[in-house]
């Protein structure tokens, strides 16, 4: 077992690699790569990268289509991550509530407007400790302290770089 998630790993860093090289990839592009990780790891007849997978809850508070969470998802659960989508234009209380009540490893958000600063401070301080928030959207990248000032774990451009994340991970 042991071995099959080291080559699996081997394999997701291959994927980071090739995401990497390819450039901007469209969402179906991102799809397709997803969905292939997910069969490498059906092939190898792992659980993924954890013995225990962990939970994320994803949401988004300025954001209505959702289409950044949508791939998120789908490398989520192809290397293991038991993911619950909360929904989209989602109010502080309500991630926050169910943040307390299912207790997740992780909390992904997409975010998109600068206005959403206090949400995400309120957020952070209200989740529970142990929950790290991951998030993407173009503003990380216009204002790079933006995660910080926020309290976000990790900013991540792209699903290379939550691939990058997640294989970091420890639990």
């Amino acid at each position: 077992m042991k071995e099959s998630i080291q080559l699996f790993r081997d394999y997701i860093n291959e994927c980071i690699h090739d995401l990497r090289e390819s450039g901007p990839a469209s969402r179906n592009a991102y799809l397709a790569a997803a969905d292939k990780l997910r069969q490498r790891r059906l092939q190898q007849e792992i659980p993924g990268l954890w013995k225990h997978p962990p939970l994320m809850l994803t949401a988004t508070i300025d954001d209505g289509w959702g289409h950044g969470l949508e791939v998120i998802h789908r490398f989520a659960e192809a290397v293991g991550l038991e993911c619950k989508p909360l929904g989209l234009l989602l109010n502080p209380e309500r991630i926050i509530e169910e943040c307390r009540f299912h207790r997740p490893d992780l909390l992904g958000l997409t975010v998109l407007q600068f206005d959403s600063e206090e949400a995400l401070k309120r957020i952070r301080k209200e989740v529970p400790n142990r929950t790290r928030i991951v998030a993407g959207g173009p503003l990380f990248r216009a204002d790079p302290d933006f995660a910080q000032r926020t309290g976000i774990d990790a900013a991540v451009r792209d699903a290379a770089g939550f691939l990058e994340f997640v294989m970091e991970m420890e639990l």
